[in-house]
């Protein structure tokens, strides 16, 4: 245990002093907080153009009450985790591989391994320093978004809001994990280090992009902005006794979706901030009984991930597989 604590320590110590991994996080920090800005800025526009239409009938005489467009907060951090799923998996995924590679590329394999280790103990250190970094960075990720949120969209937020941030941040830090743990894997299995650096993005290819978009391609309501039953002025009942007809279809596309971690995702977080409409305003328990799968299907991916970091980045594997 005392090894793997050193060696964490170590790692988080690398990391610190790297500056190009500095850089990448700033500029995800950048990003998610500009999307809430930009999401904030289009709210106002809507509530300006709300008020100049009402000035609008009110000069032609038309006194017809029109609703006011409401603003949920946590709605606005669609683009921010979109962006967390997309360029954040990436970011992690680079930086899984780089905590193998850069051990190869200084030579210092030999010398780590050299040291009375457990057969463990090398790639638990590295699991421990990436665990450690990405809960500090995605919870200090969350308290700048919830500062945004509070201080440029004047969001109101509740003690429940909070929560529901909390979860989702938990949510982002076992999605990450994930992502650098497999990197890690790939990178500590092949002989060359840009052959681990290729597989890993082509399965963050496959999994982030290709497999939601088909799922997505597939999906007829997605056919026509705004969705095709709505177009069609088809209400929940009648497009449910519709989706009846085609069940097989609706299954094999789900399956489809839920082969990749990145929906999981994005259901489950997407729930808990209200960004999914049915979910919004809706209790945490209600959220919970719509999205336990998909935590769980996360959770089963760390699991699998962790195990595959630890079998892979042993001594007997990576010296042999060092050139």
């Amino acid at each position: 245990m005392t090894e793997t604590l050193t060696l964490a320590h170590k790692e988080l110590t690398d990391l610190r002093r790297n500056r190009f991994m500095v850089v990448l996080f700033a500029f995800l920090a950048v990003t998610v907080v500009l999307s809430v800005v930009v999401a904030s800025a289009d709210f106002r526009l809507k509530i300006a153009d709300y008020h100049h239409y009402l000035d609008a009938l009110a000069a032609s005489g038309n006194a017809a009450a029109v609703p006011a467009p409401q603003l949920f907060p946590l709605q606005m951090l669609r683009g921010g985790i979109e962006y967390l799923e997309i360029i954040g998996s990436l970011f992690a995924v680079v930086l899984g591989y780089s905590m193998i590679t850069k051990e190869k590329g200084r030579g210092t394999l030999q010398l780590i391994f050299s040291r009375p280790l457990g057969r463990y103990a090398f790639a638990g250190g590295k699991i421990l320093a990436l665990v450690l970094l990405w809960t500090a960075t995605v919870t200090g990720l969350f308290i700048v978004i919830t500062a945004t949120l509070l201080l440029v969209g004047n969001a109101p937020l509740q003690g429940g809001d909070y929560l529901r941030l909390a979860l989702a941040a938990a949510h982002t830090i076992a999605y990450l994990i994930i992502w650098s743990l497999l990197a890690m894997a790939l990178a500590s299995l092949t002989r060359r280090t840009g052959t681990g650096l290729i597989l890993a993005l082509v399965l963050w290819l496959i999994v982030v992009l290709i497999i939601p978009q088909i799922g997505d391609t597939m999906d007829p309501d997605n056919q026509i902005p705004g969705g095709l039953f709505a177009s069609l002025q088809v209400d929940a009942s009648h497009e449910q006794a519709v989706m009846a007809h085609f069940t097989g279809y609706e299954t094999t596309r789900d399956l489809i979706e839920q082969s990749s971690v990145t929906k999981q995702y994005e259901r489950a977080t997407f729930a808990y901030l209200g960004i999914k409409t049915e979910y919004n305003q809706q209790p945490l328990g209600f959220i919970w009984a719509g999205t336990f799968n998909n935590t769980l299907w996360l959770l089963a991916g760390l699991a699998l991930s962790v195990s595959a970091a630890l079998l892979a980045a042993t001594k007997k594997t990576i010296l042999r597989k060092a050139p």
